[in-house]
């Protein structure tokens, strides 16, 4: 049942960005994010306030509403504040700002658990959403425009793309505990992807579906969204496979492992804004495919540790793939926000977000998939139970799962690179 408390959230986030997204082409980005903030708060309030588990868990989803409609519109609302020669670098800010708090939340959220209650991780997002609506309401200037959006929207569509990215959620989520050739997880991708057949058939007939396929002729678009989702399903393998290896096998301590993990986000945070700016000068070809390569030495290094390494050997890696991930985030979602028309940045958006949202959730079904069946993980349960006796044969065995996870890992990667420089050559200004 906690499980759900996570997975909640998430599975409302992936069923419904592209929605939202294409909602908002047609409403606004304003009134969208406004929503959102107010969705996301209010779901905090509840979240606080919850009185048993179940309520808890139905309030994260809830709250994944709001977090869905921030999700979908922020790359919207940045591309279109700023001129085409300054969005790389604008991008760039946002994805330094996301690195920062990814590494300084976990540390606050300990922090705030241990000196008042786990409540208040939900009850700080309070103020932070109503200074955050007042702040747009204020600041933003971009009208609300509902006219004629109901007969634009196609429900049909929605619910589709909303269900079958739902079934798919809940195979990835749960394919590991319940074995991923079970006849609930089989039945669940299987369902999941007639589904999506079915809204792919659909929206080829529809006057205004919720995502207008025509856009995948656009290379560039293409292109670059395979390469983002290429990128998270690697590199978000060494979010889920480190702590293992940091406390099952090197013994350090959940904080301790947690300090030598920010060495990513932070890396991420000092080159993201430089490589979007880059982007803006010389276009994202080239830094896309370079920043995948990058990653990909990074987890070639990352696995070839052991468990007889100094802290330097563990974090010049993570440095190394951080770099990657920075060099190639940012100017490939430069090339995906610019490469739609006005009307059309929402639903690119949501697409963006998407992909994120999905390949980190395959990442975690891979990753987790080959560490166990390799007996990656039964050996650190082991280990965490100092099993001495057995130690070197189990730490052997931890380290080979580890290995192949993360080359498997670099092997989709390197993929990245290829379908990053398929998108052609093209000016910088067009990325």
């Amino acid at each position: 049942m906690v499980e759900w408390v996570i997975i909640a959230y998430l599975i409302v986030v992936a069923s419904s960005l592209l929605t939202l997204g294409r909602l908002s082409d047609m409403i606004g980005r304003k009134a969208m994010w406004v929503t959102g903030l107010a969705f996301f708060t209010a779901g905090s309030v509840l979240c606080g306030a919850a009185p048993s588990l179940l309520f808890l868990v139905i309030s994260r989803a809830f709250q994944g509403i709001g977090g869905a409609m921030i999700m979908s519109v922020s790359p919207a609302m940045i591309t279109r504040a700023f001129p085409a020669g300054q969005r790389g670098r604008a991008l760039g800010m946002i994805g330094a700002i996301v690195a920062i708090g990814t590494s300084a939340g976990p540390t606050l959220g300990g922090i705030i658990t241990q000196a008042l209650s786990w409540r208040w991780i939900f009850y700080i997002n309070v103020p932070v959403g109503i200074i955050g609506i007042m702040a747009t309401i204020r600041y933003l200037s971009e009208p609300i425009r509902l006219s004629g959006a109901k007969k634009r929207f196609d429900p049909i569509g929605a619910a589709l793309l909303s269900i079958s990215m739902t079934l798919l959620m809940l195979a990835m989520s749960f394919g590991q505990e319940a074995g991923w050739i079970s006849p609930v997880i089989m039945g669940l991708f299987a369902a999941a992807t007639v589904l999506m057949v079915a809204f792919v058939l659909i929206e080829r007939r529809m006057a205004h579906p919720i995502v207008d396929l025509s856009i995948f002729r656009n290379r560039l678009l293409s292109a670059a969204l395979v390469s983002s989702f290429l990128s998270f399903l690697s590199l978000f393998a060494v979010v889920f496979l480190m702590p293992f290896y940091l406390e099952d096998l090197l013994f350090l301590r959940p904080d301790h492992a947690g300090l030598v993990l920010t060495a990513v986000p932070l890396t991420i945070s000092l080159v993201a804004p430089l490589s979007g700016w880059l982007s803006d000068r010389f276009g994202s070809r080239v830094l896309s495919s370079l920043g995948l390569a990058v990653a990909s030495m990074g987890l070639f290094f990352l696995s070839r540790l052991t468990q007889q390494v100094s802290f330097f050997d563990i974090i010049w890696p993570l440095i190394v793939a951080g770099l990657g991930q920075a060099l190639f985030q940012s100017p490939n979602n430069n090339a995906i926000m610019s490469s739609v028309p006005e009307n059309r940045i929402g639903i690119a958006s949501g697409f963006l977000a998407t992909v994120r949202v999905l390949g980190q959730g395959f990442s975690v079904a891979l990753a987790g998939a080959i560490f166990t069946s390799l007996g990656g993980a039964q050996a650190g349960e082991l280990l965490a139970q100092n099993a001495a006796q057995h130690a070197a044969s189990l730490q052997n065995s931890f380290v080979h799962a580890f290995h192949v996870a993360l080359l498997t890992s670099m092997v989709i990667s390197s993929i990245g690179v290829f379908t990053s420089l398929a998108r052609g050559r093209s000016r910088a200004s067009a990325n």
